[in-house]
């Protein structure tokens, strides 16, 4: 058993492996040329993700430099209470123990939710995608350097080399103790976890994340957000999908001319309801099983609707519980959408993209979960513990 390792060892590591990644740059995208080069399917989100180059590189830094800055999220107090026969009771925070992060393509999650499950106290079982391997193990062999150059053994983190089948079987039968599970990847890691895994799972990833532009918006904000949302990086969980357009918005016509002539400029292939593909260069609809689809392509489906209900009621039904945004000068009736999606994020007049710990004041994120137990949204270093009682007396019996 790996007794927990202080917060200046784990700190230390951390700088450590931020030195490590600077000194090693070169060889670490040139590692990662020889993965995509044998990376052989047509996946265009797949391959963005997998690609490490130098502003990658930069990222991984920052995110272990800025973990090493950070204040021990384990042992934190959260309850204290005196009992009145003496005995005096603790809630703190505790590491899980072991957690297994499961992940496609992409080579920075071996540092940053790594890293942050790292100063969480846990040790680190990383499971990587096959496309990604040389990338993978380059960055596992720094973390072993950084652990033994500060006495730590490298069990703190360790790579399993699993094909498919090694893998449904180490998820069913654990060779060795996991506390915890968290799967980066599209719907079919998610499920294939999900079904097979005998310990707790963290669901994270899908998006289909839908906007409403409310007949008060402002229109070129719209546009903005819009174009932002959908084309800024189409491989993130946090792009936009869904479009709902409010009937009543004033000169909608051209609204919505406008909106199309930009996607097209960005190649975006435009679906729409009977009232939206009457415009040119959009495609009818041809199932509402596309409201239920997560695209991670220039993909995006778009519909004409009567009220913020209607689009609170779409959102509910299809969206992946991820992020949502309305558009509006209306404060009250952005208040109504905000508390009534169910959606992990909901935004006001502000793109989806920012659904990341980064963005939103963690510094960095292990996941983001669409699962409403133990934590919801980015997952950032203060949600990576449970918690344990301490008591403390001096020969209480009940």
């Amino acid at each position: 058993m790996n007794t927990l390792l202080s917060i200046e060892t784990r700190n230390a590591v951390l700088r450590k492996m931020a030195v490590l990644l600077e000194t090693e740059r070169v060889a670490i995208i040139k590692i990662n040329k020889a993965d995509l080069e044998a990376y052989d399917g047509d996946d265009i989100s797949m391959y963005d993700r997998l690609k490490v180059d130098d502003s990658k590189v930069d990222d991984m830094i920052a995110s272990v430099t800025h973990l090493a800055s950070q204040k021990d999220p384990v042992g934190i107090e959260r309850f204290s209470f005196k009992h009145e026969n003496g005995m005096q009771v603790y809630n703190k925070t505790a590491s899980f123990g072991t957690v297994l992060i499961i992940y496609e393509s992409r080579p920075d999650v071996t540092v940053e939710a790594a890293g942050i499950a790292f100063k969480s106290g846990n040790k680190i079982l990383l499971k990587g995608g096959k496309e990604s391997l040389k990338s993978n193990l380059k960055i596992v062999d720094l973390w072993h350097q950084a652990l033994k150059e500060n006495n730590a053994s490298t069990d703190w983190v360790e790579y399993l080399q699993f094909n498919r089948k090694e893998t449904q079987a180490f998820l069913e039968n654990p060779t060795q103790k996991v506390d915890l599970i968290v799967p980066r990847g599209g719907e079919k890691l998610i499920s294939f976890v999900k079904q097979h895994a005998t310990c707790p799972v963290i669901i994270s990833g899908r998006g289909n994340n839908f906007l409403y532009v409310h007949k008060e918006a402002d229109q070129q904000m719209a546009l903005d957000i819009i174009i932002n949302a959908k084309t800024a990086k189409i491989s993130a969980c946090n792009a936009l999908d869904k479009v709902l357009i409010d009937k009543n918005l004033p000169n909608k016509d051209a609204f919505i001319k406008g909106l199309v002539l930009k996607l097209k400029e960005f190649k975006v292939e435009i679906f729409g309801d009977d009232a939206i593909s009457k415009y040119d260069g959009v495609k009818a609809i041809e199932s509402d099983d596309i409201w239920y689809q997560e695209f991670l392509d220039y993909k995006i489906a778009m519909a004409e609707i009567d009220s913020n209900e209607v689009a609170i009621a779409m959102i509910n039904k299809y969206s992946g519980g991820h992020s949502s945004s309305i558009i509006t000068s209306n404060y009250d009736v952005a208040k109504v959408f905000m508390e009534n999606v169910d959606t992990a994020a909901a935004y006001h007049n502000v793109s989806t993209r920012f659904t990341d710990g980064g963005q939103l004041g963690l510094g960095g994120e292990l996941a983001i979960s669409t699962d409403k137990l133990h934590q919801r949204g980015p997952i950032g270093l203060e949600h990576l513990v449970t918690n344990k009682w301490y008591v403390h007396g001096n020969g209480q019996i009940r």
